[in-house]
């Protein structure tokens, strides 16, 4: 599966980052979870929801660092 592209990521307004950066931690939570209790059936799945959770932390510090430097 290709890694979702960061253009998409930077078109998202600052609420929908802050909605969809709540949605892949909350994922992440609910995926060790299910690892602990050995219901995880997709471990692949904690990949590619660090990369999406990585570059929504880019984008929004990206964000800050821009309007700390005007």
């Amino acid at each position: 599966m290709a890694r979702p592209e960061i253009n998409k990521v930077r078109q998202l307004d600052n609420d929908d980052l802050v909605k969809q950066l709540e949605i892949v931690r909350r994922e992440l939570f609910d995926l060790r979870f299910q690892q602990a209790t050995r219901r995880l059936e997709n471990p692949h799945r904690f990949k590619r929801a660090r990369i999406k959770l990585a570059q929504l932390l880019t984008v929004q510090k990206e964000r800050i660092s821009s309007i700390a430097a005007s």
